[in-house]
Order: structure tokens, then C-alpha cells, then sequence
């Protein structure tokens, strides 16, 4: 049984005849009674007014209608983008997934369209013809369409793209943190939490990843990482992330790209690369010599297998660079106050080195991956002045600072995402 029942009566044309609303009253009342008991959410989507051809035709002055009407909840605009969007935050501020769409058989592959768009793979959909015809042909139905076409989806995501862009941004200003170490001839930057549009509270504001498993949509994620490009001045259009695997491969940009990798370079210009972080580390490296770059994201397990370093060494071997010339900064990540892992996942820390490593005799000992880090960077022959991990915003610990950070630990497994990116300046 579905948790949500949406009525998309959007754009409904009712004809002349007198008993045209006692036939969508039958409509709604039947709806009601299959669906009201059990689902905790019933809604109609309508287009600012339930439109007629007769002047005298008005669902407002409609005996009875308006009445029922207000035992829905009712979503009225002139955008479908708008009210779908708007319907979406209703049902995730009661947690809801399942949701059956009762809509005019014309309209079923647009609605699917649009709900493609604007919803993940965590809610589940049902659809149901809006049976409104009845003897004498009351409701105007057009014939079914089955396809939509290249330039229709297009419209679609041009309607939803104008409407994320009106919304206005949450829990403050867009922030983004940088690395005096890096010259000016790299844009880069780690964001925080601040300035985006996501609603969701553990997603809110600035998420910047889309999952199946999550509920922000990649057209909410791309709206902030636009609002990200035109405040750092990047094109987004060029913007490549790391594909998580929590290993050491690394995406050696112009090389075939793997399934998988945890750390990118390039030495192109205007490309933007970007590495995620939840507490997990995004590392930047830069290397103004030989105008080259790289980002690693680096978990307990990447840390351990030395994604740091592999990227390191992938910039040298691609591009010539020296150690003695890259910079690397390692963005916000969970702190040794509250990263713990089992003591058997810890020893290996312990092993690299016992400062990493807090309370070793008890079953999950806290774990430093920073400090590990920045020891296995510097085993690896980059030069200590050349690491920043210490910085006000920098090395604040992303689970105590729920104001600031995203966090896995801290939020569950509906963490938003926050970044660590570079690029050269063309």
C-alpha cells in the first residue's frame, strides 16, 4: 500500500456540461476511499486553477467539490517543476518512499519523465490511469503518448534547471576554503555545508554527490555545483570527480578511465577535478612548477593503501614533476576524537606509527588518518613545509562541527558530501 497518493490534475480541462465537477467529485471520492485509510499523505497537483471552457465552469464555486478539495492537500502552480518539486519536500519531511501517481493516461510518460529527474531510486513509484470519462464524455482526454522525445526532455530539464536556480540558498552563505600554500595560478578550494539548495536536513545545504540511495536528485547536486563554479570561477562543464572505491587507483587524465579510482591528474587547463569527502580526507595536490595537479580522496582503508602517495607518484611519472615541488593539502575529515576502529583495523596504524593511534588497548581504539597521512607523504619524500593539515577550517573535525561539515559518522548513511577541487587557470 502506497505511504503517498499524488491526483495530477495539472493543466485539467473541464467541458460545459453542468455535472462536470459531480464527475471529478466521483473521481476524488473514489480515490479516498481506496487510499485515504492507509496512506499518510494525500495530495492533488493542479495547475493554479482547474480550468474550464465555460465561463460559469469554476471549480471554487463548484457545489461540494471545494469542500472535499480541502481534505486534500492541494499543490497549485503554473510550473510542473515547481509543484512536483514542492510535493517532493512534503513527502520527504514525513520520510516517505512509496508513492503511487494517479494521473490522466496523456500524461503518464511526461509525469515519468519529470519524476526521472527530480527523484532517486529511493522512492519507489506505482501509476494509475485517472479513469474521468464518463457516459457523454465529461473530461477532455487526449490520446496516450508513449515517447518522449530528445527535445521534450530537453524542455524538461530546462524547466527544471530555471527552477532550482530560483530558489534561494540555505543555512547561509556559500563558503569555500583555500590553501595559502597553493599559488595563484590554481583555482581550488574544499566547500562546507553552507549556500546550496539541498532541504534535506542530514543533505542540507551544499551536497555535492547523488546516490541511488539518497534522496537528493543529481539535478539539486548539479544546481550546487553550478552556484560552486560561478563563485570560484570554474566551468562546470569540465568537472570531473573521483570515483570512489576507498582503494589506490588513480585516473591519470587523457589515459582510458577506470571504473573505479580514488585519485585523479591532469596537467590540462581549465579542467576541474574534485575529490569527495564526508570524513574521509579530499586531498589536493598542486605543482606550480610543472603546471600540473591532482585530488585524492582518502579513507582508513585508501590511507593505509596509500592513495596519497599513488597520486604523488602518478604526477611525477606523467608530467616530471619533483617532490620537492608539490604541495599537498589535505581538506576537513574526521578527527581522532571520533574515528574509531575495531583493534584489529587499528593495529595497522598502530604499526605505521603508535601516535596515531589513541587508547590501542581498548576494542576500537580512536585512529588519527591524518596524521597517518602526512607521515606516509612525508616517508614518501614530500617535504613537511609542503603539507598543510593544520589550518583553523582546514583540520577542524568534520563530526563535531555539524554547523560546518558533513558527516558519515555523525549523520548516518544519508550524509551529504562536500569537496576538495583544483584546476589551472586558463
Amino acid at each position: 500500500m502506497a505511504e503517498a497518493v499524488l491526483i495530477d490534475l495539472f493543466g485539467l480541462k473541464l467541458n460545459s456540461q453542468k455535472n462536470c465537477h459531480q464527475t471529478l467529485l466521483k473521481t476524488l471520492n473514489a480515490v479516498r476511499y481506496h487510499h485515504g485509510a492507509k496512506a499518510k499523505f494525500l495530495c492533488i497537483m493542479c495547475c493554479s486553477n482547474i480550468s474550464c471552457d465555460h465561463d460559469n465552469c469554476e471549480i471554487e464555486t463548484s457545489n461540494g467539490l471545494s469542500a472535499f478539495l480541502r481534505e486534500f492537500e492541494t499543490v497549485s502552480n503554473p510550473s510542473m517543476a515547481a509543484s512536483l518539486y514542492t510535493i517532493k519536500q512534503k513527502i520527504d519531511e514525513k520520510n516517505l518512499s512509496s508513492i503511487k501517481v494517479i494521473v490522466p493516461v496523456h500524461r503518464k510518460t511526461l509525469m515519468k519523465a519529470f519524476i526521472g529527474q527530480l527523484f532517486t531510486d529511493v522512492y519507489s513509484f506505482e501509476f494509475e490511469d485517472l479513469q474521468m470519462t464518463l457516459k457523454g464524455g465529461l473530461l477532455k482526454q487526449p490520446t496516450e503518448i508513449n515517447i518522449i522525445t530528445a527535445q521534450e526532455l530537453e524542455a524538461i530539464q530546462n524547466e527544471i534547471e530555471t527552477y532550482l536556480r530560483s530558489l534561494p540558498a540555505l543555512k547561509g552563505e556559500l563558503t569555500i576554503i583555500t590553501s595559502p600554500l597553493i599559488p595563484d595560478i590554481f583555482i581550488h578550494g574544499f566547500t562546507t555545508r553552507t549556500g546550496g539548495i539541498s532541504y534535506i536536513p542530514t543533505l542540507s545545504s551544499f551536497n555535492l554527490f547523488s546516490s541511488s540511495k539518497r534522496r537528493d536528485p543529481k539535478a539539486v547536486v548539479q544546481e550546487n555545483l553550478r552556484r560552486l563554479g560561478n563563485a570560484a570561477g570554474f566551468n562546470v562543464k569540465k568537472f570531473y570527480r573521483v570515483k570512489t572505491d576507498h582503494a589506490n587507483d588513480v585516473w591519470i587524465m587523457g589515459r582510458k578511465e577506470p571504473e573505479s579510482y580514488d585519485g585523479i591528474t591532469t596537467n590540462q587547463r581549465g579542467v576541474t577535478i574534485a575529490a569527495l569527502g564526508a570524513d574521509c580526507i579530499p586531498i589536493v595536490f598542486a605543482d606550480p612548477v610543472k603546471k600540473a595537479c591532482g585530488v585524492a580522496h582518502s579513507g582508513w582503508r585508501g590511507t593505509l593503501l596509500g592513495v596519497a602517495m599513488a597520486t604523488v607518484n602518478a604526477m611525477i611519472a606523467e608530467y616530471g614533476c619533483s617532490l620537492e615541488d608539490i604541495i599537498v593539502v589535505l581538506g576537513p575529515s574526521v578527527g581522532p576524537c571520533c574515528f574509531t576502529l575495531p583493534r584489529e583495523s587499528a593495529k595497522a596504524f598502530h604499526n605505521l606509527d603508535p601516535r596515531c593511534v589513541r587508547l590501542f588497548g581498548s576494542p576500537n581504539p580512536y585512529v588519527d588518518i591524518r596524521k597517518a597521512t602526512r607521515i606516509l607523504l612525508e616517508q614518501g619524500g614530500i617535504l613537511p613545509q609542503n603539507i598543510q593539515d593544520q589550518n583553523q577550517d582546514l583540520s577542524l573535525c568534520t563530526s563535531c562541527h555539524p554547523d560546518k561539515f558533513f558527516s558519515h559518522v555523525r549523520d548516518g548513511l544519508n550524509f551529504g558530501t562536500q569537496i576538495g577541487f583544483i584546476s589551472i587557470r586558463e
